[in-house]
């Protein structure tokens, strides 16, 4: 439970960023929100990677092969982040209110990723 809450509050400030990053495309830029919950996923991640490596899971092998293990995880977390907001605006949701309920999903089946493969203790 300890990792679990630290990764939520790594996840905090990479959200930030995330949101941030996705009303910016999405009202100024007129960008589809699918496509700014994309954008806004690979911000989060480069920041959510670094603070994970340390603080949530304490990595201390060489990050290279960890930053493409996360990466991957972030990728496929993204994907299934943008489809869920797609699905959420099609069915009538506010795009903000379609992130939310994605990124909640996606944090806990990143959570399981992220500990079982990218940064487990060997």
């Amino acid at each position: 439970m300890k990792r679990l809450a630290r990764y939520a509050s790594v996840g905090v400030g990479a959200t930030a960023a995330h949101y941030a990053l996705l009303v910016l495309v999405v009202e100024a830029w007129h960008w589809p929100a699918w496509l700014g919950s994309g954008a806004g996923a690979l911000l989060g991640a480069q920041i959510a990677f670094w603070a994970n490596r340390r603080y949530t899971f304490d990595h201390r092998g060489p990050w290279w092969p960890a930053w493409c293990r996360f990466h991957a995880t972030a990728g496929a977390g993204a994907l299934l982040g943008m489809l869920l907001v797609e699905l959420g605006v099609r069915a009538g949701l506010h795009y903000l209110l379609a992130q939310a309920a994605a990124t909640v999903i996606v944090m806990l089946i990143s959570f399981a990723a992220n500990r079982a493969w990218t940064f487990r203790h060997r």
